[in-house]
């Protein structure tokens, strides 16, 4: 098959390489029908997570047709058409029996296009197969339905939950791009009072208002006193970091409110500076993580619904061969305007319905 191999630090190449295989009772394979591209996995081709040695195929998102189980596997069949998380859970271990699934000690956790090769390829080792994939629903699209492998629980549940966004709140999205923008449409299921996102790309800044941010500011715009202005001098009740960047988390800090909450969602590759010079006083809560990946079934029923704005985020789609055109589009977001990229198909728009006998 062809899949994505990274090589090393800014080194990635579409080349041939051995199909997967099961090799555990709990395992599947996956056909790749749709996949998509992360920011981590720019931070990885980057040199950011050393953990990804050279070899490694990249990728944990994707939509697929299961086409081969392990004997241990029960709750999917090859044929079926099934979202493949980007986390993996043993559900054995003590952090999957709380749910923390992220954590997970048992050999899951975030291993796909991490410690075991991923999904950017033609076909997919989907380990933990019962916990790991989410069956679809025939009339959820294939390319919607890729955003909830990672962006919208990684945005629900590490910024909007653990921010404890409420009711009235005002709430600071840094970075407007597909994290950032996926927990500005997140957190309006707790009706916050107002939402403002914060960016350098003004077409990215036109896509946070698009999505609902009620206000939306320029990196070197001043953010800090827009905040200030927009607040009574108080800061923000919450604050999500989605940058990934020293100068963005710094920045979350100096817009929280006392005894407000900063949620880091971005993946640092480099230290930040944490002022606990100025923060000790002021009782504010910072909170990591890593998604969890527990809300994917009830995130799934409101993509069914269309109560999650999926293809308003996809900007460019390509077919699973243009990989790596796609990461260069997706990389130079600045210039390409790029949100989400989408490869692959087929879409499921509709639902055919045969004839009726007369």
């Amino acid at each position: 098959m062809k899949a994505l191999v990274f090589h090393g630090p800014g080194q990635t190449s579409w080349q041939e390489v051995p199909d997967p295989s099961i090799k555990d009772a709990a395992d599947a394979v996956v056909k790749v029908d749709a996949v998509t591209i992360c920011g981590t996995d720019l931070h990885i081709v980057k040199g950011d997570v050393p953990e990804v040695t050279p070899g490694r195929i990249l990728g944990h998102e994707a939509v697929g047709t299961v086409v081969e189980t392990g004997s241990d596997v029960r709750s999917v069949r090859p044929g079926d058409r099934v979202l493949v998380s980007c986390i993996s859970s043993c559900g054995r271990c003590r952090f999957c029996r709380e749910g923390r699934y992220g954590q997970c000690r048992g050999g899951g956790g975030w291993v796909l296009g991490h410690t075991v090769d991923g999904t950017q390829a033609e076909y997919v080792r989907v380990p933990f197969a019962d916990l790991s994939v989410h069956p679809l629903p025939a009339t959820v699209d294939s390319h919607e339905a890729v955003l909830l492998a990672d962006i919208f629980p990684t945005s629900y549940e590490v910024g909007v939950l653990n921010g404890k966004v409420g009711p009235g709140d005002t709430v600071v999205v840094v970075g407007a791009g597909p994290i950032g923008l996926a927990a500005i449409a997140t957190a309006q299921l707790y009706s916050p009072g107002l939402i403002v996102a914060v960016d350098l790309a003004a077409s990215r800044l036109a896509a946070a208002r698009g999505l609902g941010a009620d206000a939306t500011v320029g990196v070197r715009e001043e953010p800090e006193r827009l905040v200030e202005d927009l607040t009574d001098g108080l800061g923000a009740d919450v604050v999500i970091e989605a940058v990934g960047v020293p100068d963005a988390f710094e920045m979350c800090t100096r817009m929280v409110r006392p005894g407000g909450r900063v949620a880091n969602i971005g993946v640092h590759g480099k230290p930040a500076t944490l002022h606990l010079e100025d923060l000790w006083i002021k009782d504010v809560t910072i909170t990591t993580g890593l998604v969890d990946t527990h809300s994917t079934p009830m995130l799934l029923r409101m993509l069914a619904a269309g109560r999650l704005p999926g293809a308003a985020m996809i900007t460019h789609r390509f077919e699973l061969d243009q990989m790596e055109e796609a990461y260069d589009v997706f990389s130079n977001a600045g210039r390409t305007g790029a949100l989400k990229v989408v490869l692959g198909g087929p879409r499921h728009d509709a639902v055919a319905v045969p004839p009726q006998e007369q």
